[in-house]
């Protein structure tokens, strides 16, 4: 990911998220022109009244949605959809400046709980909450409290509509700890993990204790740390903008974190993100994973090599009562579309609960986009296929604490991230020294200085307005 100087232009810099899947640009983009309804960048021709342009993320969930659009949505509406797909850092350029120039090109973009806010503020985007209310098919009320939260302005107004929410918990074999007599508590804190990650450890062939993200990126390592930071009782910034970097809260967590990952985590962990833990965890290198709640649908699949095997627990804690992080991406309208009616029917299509069991009932219930309604977590026939893992997920997203994630009061919401524009270039660039102590090229303390400085800049520009 290309780092970005703090404060570039009100335009906030591109966060790489924190879990989805993804597939190789080149295969996805064959699926995609084969579905009929791909369109590749800047190739956005919009069709007078009855069609929208829709710039999105390159992740399974929407490759689904594009597939389903013509015969669902389309067909029904009379809207057509002219989709440009791309991977998120390319999404992510395009979408900022399209959106802060207020160009036009895209009715509806894919947006995350990180950006939303940002954007609403700077008057990027259409306010959504009164649509959303007469809309008696959509069921804003529906949606999991802190996902509608985090899509809400200060302003109080909703800005954007959810496709899919996650939190993150921890995943581990329940088959290799009944093999050593080992016990998952119910509510684990860091130590009992580490002890357990111990015991795990060569407990197979191969067979590492824990996966945790050392992959360099705001939304790769500096994720899941900062989660450990917040219930070691750490924070990057006080309430009054003073970097707390180098603190010996965030020190302890950071030590912790890298000397877990050097004691017993993966191999290649400076190199491993969301996708590797994956693979590791499907293929049984590791017997536990902290991350995403997305991943357990993976895990779960038909195709999976430890379907059934895997138990979840919450995100183990220290001095907070939760630890979860909480992401979800939306549906943004960008506040110059022409086409505003149309662009309200396609996100209350793809956020609705009625496109919930159309995915269900025609590509399976495991690639149902969850994690944002409610209802979603009653419907029996999903219940059917995600028992493993429904119930911690909800009870992770809605115990997720954005506004009070820690200890201490926060300057900005957020609680794998700080809201705030400048948050993805430093979170990148403090991980990339982290990642470094983790291969063993420094130290803890030599990462955290470094990455105080970093802090420091950042902090200035917010005490001096």
């Amino acid at each position: 990911m290309r780092a970005r100087s703090p404060g570039r232009a009100g335009r906030p810099p591109r966060p790489r998220r924190g879990g989805a899947l993804r597939l190789p640009a080149a295969a996805l983009a064959l699926s995609l022109v084969l579905g009929g309804c791909y369109r590749g960048a800047g190739d956005t021709g919009n069709e007078g009244e009855n069609a929208i342009n829709v710039l999105m993320v390159n992740n399974p969930q929407m490759v689904d949605l594009q597939r389903l659009t013509a015969e669902h949505f389309t067909r029904e509406t009379g809207i057509k959809v002219n989709y440009t797909v791309l991977p998120e850092d390319d999404l992510r350029d395009k979408m900022s400046q399209d959106f802060s120039s207020q160009a036009g090109q895209y009715d509806v973009a894919s947006l995350s709980n990180y950006e939303t806010p940002i954007y609403a503020r700077n008057g990027w985007l259409t306010p959504l909450g009164e649509r959303a209310a007469q809309d008696t098919s959509f069921d804003q009320a529906d949606l999991l409290a802190p996902v509608r939260k985090s899509l809400t302005a200060a302003d109080g107004k909703v800005y954007a509509e959810p496709f899919y929410g996650e939190s993150s918990f921890l995943m581990y074999r329940k088959d290799v700890f009944r093999e050593l007599g080992l016990t998952m508590p119910a509510k684990p804190t860091w130590r009992q993990v580490a002890a357990l990650a111990a015991k795990l450890d060569g407990a197979r062939a191969g067979m590492k204790g824990i996966c945790l993200r050392g992959q360099p990126g705001w939304g790769q390592l500096a994720a899941p740390l900062t989660t450990v930071v917040n219930t070691f009782g750490g924070t990057w910034f006080t309430k009054d903008w003073q970097a707390r970097v180098d603190s010996s809260e965030f020190t302890a967590a950071t030590r912790f974190y890298v000397g877990l990952l050097r004691a017993h985590g993966q191999a290649g962990a400076p190199q491993a993100g969301y996708t590797e833990c994956l693979n590791d965890m499907q293929q049984g290198k590791v017997a536990m994973w902290y991350d995403a709640t997305a991943g357990a649908g993976s895990l779960e699949s038909g195709d999976s090599k430890v379907a059934g095997k895997v138990g979840y627990a919450p995100a183990p804690v220290e001095r907070t009562d939760s630890a979860g992080w909480l992401y979800t991406w939306a549906w943004g309208v960008q506040k110059a579309s022409t086409h505003q009616d149309a662009a309200w029917k396609f996100v209350s299509w793809a956020s609705g609960k009625g496109y919930e069991r159309l995915v269900g009932e025609r590509l399976g219930w495991s690639k149902v986009p969850a994690g944002k309604r409610a209802s979603t977590y009653r419907d029996p026939d999903y219940l059917r296929q995600s028992h493993a893992f429904a119930a911690a997920t909800r009870n992770a997203i809605t115990s997720a604490r954005p506004d009070d994630p820690g200890v201490q009061p926060r300057p900005a919401p957020g609680i794998q991230f700080v809201g705030i524009p400048e948050f993805s270039d430093l979170g990148t660039k403090v991980s990339h020294e982290v990642s470094s102590a983790i291969a063993g090229r420094q130290s803890v303390p030599e990462a955290l200085g470094k990455s105080q400085r970093l802090a420091e800049e950042v902090a200035r520009a917010y005490a001096e307005r």
